[in-house]
């Protein structure tokens, strides 16, 4: 195995356990903690997930650079690819929902129930289902 598919690797490994663990264990779990309200709850998540996209960008952008100037399995780039186009549409077609959303929440509105949380959570399970594919194809060389 090459430096960067070792790099590579390490980065998708490190990216979907972030995702695994924020969205699929802190995310729910929050709501069920003891004196957290909605707007509470809202709040928080707000200031994680933009910290995890934050991060997520940086990891999409130091593997589009390894793509480019690594010899990386081609397999495993078209499941970098899906991955990194699954992250910008959460982030420039679904967020921009959620956000208005709890936007209004915050405003002590009492907005209907988006179904954009729903199309975030699909997003998320298949790019985690990417990164899982990336990543094994990474390891097998």
């Amino acid at each position: 195995m090459n430096a960067s598919s070792s790099a590579a690797m390490a980065l998708v490994f490190t990216w979907l356990g972030m995702v695994l663990a924020i969205s699929f264990l802190e995310a729910p779990l929050k709501f069920r903690a003891p004196h957290v309200t909605i707007p509470i709850g809202l709040g928080i998540g707000r200031m994680v997930f933009r910290a995890l996209n934050a991060v997520e960008a940086v990891f999409a952008v130091a593997l589009v650079v390894l793509v480019v100037a690594g010899d990386l399995p081609g397999r495993a780039v078209a499941a970098l690819i899906a991955a990194m186009a699954l992250l910008l549409v959460q982030l420039v077609a679904v967020r921009p929902l959620l956000t208005r959303r709890s936007d209004a929440v915050l405003a002590g509105q009492d907005p209907p129930r988006s179904r954009a949380h729903y199309a975030y959570i699909a997003l998320e399970t298949a790019k985690v289902a990417a990164l899982i594919t990336a990543g094994a194809l990474l390891a097998a060389g």
